[in-house]
Order: C-alpha cells, then sequence, then structure tokens
C-alpha cells in the first residue's frame, strides 16, 4: 500500500488554526489534500491530527482520519518523524502494510503534483530511504557571515573569504513540502536521513515559501497568485 500522511497539529500559536487558515479563498491544508487525491498515487491519503476541528476539514477534503495523534507528540517540539512512526505503526494496527509513504506538509500550497510523482519515481526505482522536495539557497553559505560575542562580523568559513562564488559548490535546503519513505526502511531507522540514502527532487525558489508569521502568509498568497498568473503552478 501507498500511503500520504499530512501532519496537521492544532495548537498553533504564531498563527491560529494556521493549518485550516484559509489561504486564497479555502484551507490550506486542502491544497495538501487535493494535490495527494489527484496524483492519483496513494491507497490512503490520511491526515495526522489532534485537533477534531481540523480532522473534520481535512475529510470535507476527501481525507481520512482514522486515528488521532497522541498528546505527546503534538507539540511544537516533535519532529516529523516521530508522527510518520506513529501513523505507520497505526496502518498496521488495523492491518495495512505500507510500502512506501509520503509525509506532505499540511501548509504546502505550491506543491504540484508532477514533484510528488516525480519523488515517487524515483524512491521505487533508486531503491534509497527517501526521497524529498530541496532548494537552492540564494547566495553562496560559504560565504556566510555570523556575529561573535563581541558584535563583530566572521566568517563561517574564513579559507572562502576570496572564493568566488561560481567556484563554490551549490547547496541546497529542505523546501518543506514532501518527504518520500520506504516505510520498512523508515521504521529500522525512523530519521528521514539514514545510511540507506537521501535523494532530492529540487524546487525553485519562487515556489518554496516558508509560512510561519502573517507577514509570511501575506506574502506567500501575493507569490500564489503571481505563480497561477505565470503558468507555473
Amino acid at each position: 500500500m501507498i500511503a500520504a500522511i499530512i501532519p496537521a497539529r492544532g495548537g498553533s500559536k504564531r498563527i491560529p488554526d494556521k493549518n485550516i487558515k484559509l489561504f486564497m479563498g479555502k484551507p490550506i491544508i486542502h491544497y495538501s489534500i487535493d494535490a495527494a487525491i489527484k496524483s492519483g498515487l496513494f491507497d490512503k491519503v490520511i491526515v495526522s491530527t489532534d485537533s477534531e476541528k481540523i480532522a473534520q476539514t481535512a475529510q470535507e477534503a476527501g481525507a481520512e482520519t482514522p486515528f488521532m495523534r497522541p498528546v505527546d507528540i503534538s507539540d511544537d517540539f516533535t519532529p516529523l518523524a516521530s508522527v510518520f512512526v506513529h501513523a505507520l505503526k497505526s496502518l498496521k494496527e488495523e492491518g495495512l502494510k505500507v510500502k512506501y509513504m509520503c509525509g506532505i506538509l499540511a501548509t504546502a500550497p505550491f506543491i504540484r503534483i508532477s514533484d510528488i510523482k516525480e519523488g515517487y519515481n524515483l524512491i521505487s526505482k533508486q531503491k534509497v530511504s527517501s526521497v524529498f522536495s530541496v532548494t537552492t539557497f540564494g547566495y553562496p553559505i560559504f560565504r556566510s557571515l555570523k556575529i561573535n560575542e563581541s558584535g563583530h562580523l566572521e566568517m563561517f568559513w574564513p579559507e572562502h573569504e576570496c572564493s568566488r562564488s561560481n567556484d563554490l559548490p551549490e547547496a541546497y535546503c529542505d523546501a518543506g513540502q514532501f518527504y518520500w519513505l520506504d516505510a520498512q526502511l523508515f521504521l529500522e531507522t525512523p530519521k528521514i536521513f539514514n545510511s540507506r540514502g537521501s535523494m532530492p527532487i529540487v524546487i525553485p525558489r519562487y515556489l518554496v515559501q516558508d509560512i510561519d508569521t502573517i507577514e509570511d502568509w501575506t506574502t506567500s498568497e501575493i507569490m500564489y497568485e503571481t505563480c497561477k498568473r505565470k503558468g507555473l503552478l
């Protein structure tokens, strides 16, 4: 079985009801649910939540909520890996054996079905533990700076002070959209990165928006509208 798991806890502090707040006219979690369903890849599209309100919104969009997430893995500090482990074990208790799962974040309105499909093709053919979305940094991280205890600037890597940007390797960060996992390998070593290997799906920077504040939300809606108008979504 192939399952989509969408983590969506309640209790967001900086943006109240963040996972179901209206984004361009519909609950933001609907974008992730819609993409999972329309991809045609999944036997189950499941939302993992501790909130009855979120569960109801998810069900209205066509997702299932066969279990509620325990309180002890529903706080600000719970890693995604713990949520995915709980979901996989809960499904196993119901007699459902998952071969591959895709963890899709609830606040990922820029997610593209084509990228989800590309991730599945990669994990099923390459036999790695995980495949997930990444994007490039906008500036070479090897020339990044820090402020030391004296308030002065220092380079993290002073050996690259005179290096040309073009001579430095490209660096990537987690795009925060989706995580394909080989369920068995993941349960054996419950880390998104592990010794079995991880591979990337590279997403353009304009489709990667980290939504943590109201300002982020407004910026993301502007970017979303622009991308739709230009046919990029």
